[in-house]
């Protein structure tokens, strides 16, 4: 039997990296503007047709390259950063693993265009497939200019599960904005389709964030800055009442380089514990500064997954930041520690020797000598503790005698009963709300319990289901028109479904500058705040998203019907109690809600009688 196993050739080799490393056009982007950062750019311009999926253009002014090292670049694992393993643990650049050219020219038609300062004509290179097309010198300025050309085309699989041009184009804005902000001195542009998007001037954080996200984030900042013996931690967070429902401005970055941390993601929600309106996540923009020795950065192809030597440390650390911070502008409370400097954190190690307190003992006392004895001891009590006793009593007196009262909860009979979910329940009765949460209703075999929320989503989702059928959907206008911008990303994402939402009741124009303007609403809608519609509408769409078997129509009714639907906390009267569940119950589905979760439980009459044995 002959042998089996066997090398993969290098263009086969490339495109399984290309599929870690190069996912969609804005991981093209990512990778080329992250090499264009460690070239010593000051400037860095990048145009994009049809969402990346036809060009991607890089240009920048950085160092370039001679023709050796053009060749060399698109060479798999080839790369000026590393020279052994320890380098690992030493990185504080962007690109080291020498992965983004050779997957990229795998899998689209490359061209560059490179030139260093020091040379008189600069290098053209035309890749395809990994097959190197042309190679010749050519008259350029210094620096470099990539064009990656229809990405994909040699994968159609892999193209063929790209996105709409929106949602690509979403994507290619997130990664350009994790890469401006990191790198405030570059300056950076971003032209799609021949319009400008974004035109980055050099700046501090605060005006790179002004200037991404639009001026009114301005006046919901607050600095945030903490210098430890472990970590330096910088950079701005939300105040709670300009928290949203959507992500799109939570930001993480060490060392200048983005990174995912859903763990520090946690710690900064447990500092603004109680103070955030409900559902809402706060912006934050956190630099850290650490000693690379400390991280790992190469845990994950894309390099947007770090792990810390001492994570928990550095969790306390920003709970203690984060809290500092609101509490100097009096949303919470604060103590004045008055630590300046640099705080000098203990860090228990593997090795660390670990002494036991000293604890000081009077070998000479003796309990049993009278004049040893306390004045405690003795049984003296001091007038004035006397005096305090005799307070506390008299703070409980009476309390005693006091009888325990029932509460009777009176309610209507009648004879006449209504079937309705397969349970009994009196017709003319009332309902009763527990917790502003959940509706109370009594019926033949115990007591129902109806998650107010929840039976109101399912309610508005077959209600929307209905007029995409029919496409037509009831709008209620509202009395003042609300102006809302969003941030680009929202913004993008929000045209792309916005026909299919007016078709069901929304009232919606774009103005332009990211910005819309909401004329009316669903009718029967129980969110009377159009702004937080359109939030939650986005943050459960975006969710949606990534079930690629449900429909688009279903994802937009859920998400509305979860965007539109009553919120916990509101009091509702006998008829509006009496009104949902009567809908509930005319429902297809009364049980569940659009998400699957339960909407009835009922507690039976057997369970209660148990209860008073």
């Amino acid at each position: 039997m002959s042998d089996i196993i066997h090398l993969l050739p290098d263009s086969v080799a490339n495109q399984i990296a290309a599929g870690e490393v190069i996912q969609r056009p804005a991981s093209v982007v990512k990778e080329l503007s992250e090499n264009a950062v460690d070239s010593g750019s000051t400037s860095i311009k990048i145009n994009i047709k049809d969402a990346g999926k036809t060009l991607v253009q890089v240009i920048d002014n950085g160092y370039g390259m001679s023709e050796t090292d053009a060749r060399m670049a698109f060479e798999r694992h080839s790369t000026s950063k590393i020279k052994d393993a320890k380098d690992l643990f030493a990185i504080r650049t962007m690109g080291f693993r020498g992965e983004a050219l050779a997957s990229v020219a795998a899998i689209a038609n490359v061209e560059l265009k490179t030139k260093r300062s020091e040379d008189e004509l600069g290098t053209y290179i035309n890749i395809s497939g990994s097959k190197v097309i042309c190679q010749e010198p050519v008259n350029v300025c210094q620096g470099s200019n990539f064009l990656v050309k229809n990405l994909f085309f040699n994968v159609p699989a892999r193209r063929r599960f790209l996105k709409s041009d929106s949602t690509e184009l979403k994507n290619i804005i997130n990664e350009f904005q994790k890469i401006a902000l990191s790198h405030q001195q570059i300056v950076f542009s971003l032209f799609h389709n021949g319009t400008e998007i974004y035109n980055l001037p050099p700046s501090n954080i605060l005006q790179r964030i002004v200037h991404i996200f639009g001026k009114n984030i301005n006046q919901n900042l607050i600095k945030v800055n903490t210098e430890t013996s472990i970590i330096t931690i910088s950079g701005f967070i939300g105040k709670p009442e300009f928290a949203r429902k959507t992500f799109g401005e939570q930001f993480f970055f060490v060392n200048n380089r983005y990174m995912r941390h859903p763990y520090f993601h946690k710690a900064i929600m447990h500092a603004y514990k109680k103070i955030l309106p409900p559902e809402t996540i706060p912006s934050y923009f956190i630099y850290f500064d650490a000693d690379p020795n400390t991280i790992d950065i190469n845990i994950h192809p894309t390099k947007t997954e770090i792990k810390f030597e001492d994570e928990q440390t550095i969790w306390q650390i920003i709970q203690a930041s984060i809290k500092e911070a609101l509490g100097k502008h009096n949303i919470v409370p604060s103590i004045d520690f008055n630590t300046e400097g640099i705080i000098d954190i203990p860090v228990i190690k593997k090795n660390t020797v670990i002494n036991p307190p000293l604890i000081e003992i009077d070998q000479d006392f003796n309990p049993f000598n009278e004049e040893q004895k306390t004045f405690a001891q003795k049984g003296k009590i001091p007038s004035l503790d006397k005096e305090n006793l005799t307070n506390w009593e008299k703070l409980y007196s009476g309390f005693e005698n006091e009888k325990s009262q029932s509460i009777q909860l009176k309610r209507s009979r009648d004879d006449f009963q209504q079937t309705i979910g397969g349970e009994n329940f009196l017709f003319n009765q009332n309902f009763f709300q527990l917790k502003n949460k959940y509706i109370l209703v009594p019926v033949k075999s115990g007591l129902m319990l109806i998650d107010q929320k929840r039976a109101h989503e399912r309610i508005m989702f077959e209600t929307f289901i209905k007029s995409i059928k029919t496409n037509f959907g009831v709008a209620q206008q509202n009395l003042f028109p609300q102006t809302i911008k969003l941030s680009l990303n929202d913004h993008t994402l929000l045209m792309e479904i916005i026909d299919d939402i007016c078709r069901l009741g929304f009232d919606i124009r774009d103005i332009g500058n990211n910005s819309v303007v909401i004329n009316g609403c669903p009718a029967d809608s129980g969110n009377s705040d159009p702004r937080e519609m359109i939030e939650v509408l986005l943050e459960e769409y975006k969710i949606r998203q990534m079930d690629v078997k449900m429909d688009t129509k279903v994802k937009i009714a859920g998400s509305l019907a979860k965007a539109s639907a009553i919120n916990y906390g509101k009091t509702l009267i006998n008829e509006e109690m009496r009104e949902i569940v009567d809908k509930l119950f005319a429902c297809d589905t009364p049980n569940f809600s659009p998400d699957g979760k339960p909407i009835i439980s009922i507690l039976q009459i057997e369970e209660l009688e148990k209860r008073f044995k």
